[in-house]
């Protein structure tokens, strides 16, 4: 009898126990353990450096452009532009600035600023930085190409150099000019 009493009290026991518990079960069949995280994603793996951005400067985040007043954000690979009343983000050039040459238009190097909003200091760049403004000579990363579309294929066209001088034509910012 004290064997049944002892049995019921540790069923009883195990019972109220277990209802507090936790069970956790691990199977791997054939399989790596991995670590899988729920919740945010990795960021994204950083764009690839602009050809049309100069040599030497691999760490930096932010360029500004003083001729057309844009900065261009490297690891988005976003330009970041003032328009209507407000800074704005694109994969693109703004249309006022598609004829803009970004491999031979200088480019200021922000290696000072690390951050998500380099036009909190537009004020001074612009200022600073002037349109117009020349600093350091600068190489591009690649060379030069005029670019046109034609029933969805790049081609080069060579038609277009005027002995090295583009004169601003041919690229628009986002590697597809319009036909000349």
């Amino acid at each position: 009898m004290k064997t049944i009493k002892l049995f019921i009290i540790a069923i009883l026991f195990f019972a109220g126990s277990s209802t507090q518990a936790q069970v956790a079960v691990d199977v791997n069949i054939g399989t790596p353990n991995v670590n899988v995280h729920v919740g945010t994603p990795p960021p994204p793996a950083p764009a690839p450096i602009p050809v049309w951005g100069p040599v030497g400067y691999d760490e930096v985040e932010y360029y500004y452009l003083p001729d057309i007043q844009v900065y261009y954000d490297i690891r988005l690979a976003q330009y970041i532009y003032f328009g209507n009343g407000k800074w704005i983000r694109s994969r693109y050039l703004p249309t006022y600035c598609r004829d803009y040459d970004l491999y031979h238009g200088y480019k200021v190097v922000l290696t000072d600023y690390h951050g998500h909003s380099p036009y909190t200091y537009f004020n001074t760049h612009k200022v600073k930085y002037y349109k117009g403004y020349k600093g350091k000579p600068q190489k591009s990363r690649g060379e030069y190409k005029v670019r046109y579309e034609d029933n969805d294929h790049d081609h080069h066209d060579n038609d277009h150099h005027d002995n090295g001088n583009h004169g601003g034509k041919g690229h628009n910012g986002n590697g597809k000019g319009g036909k000349h």
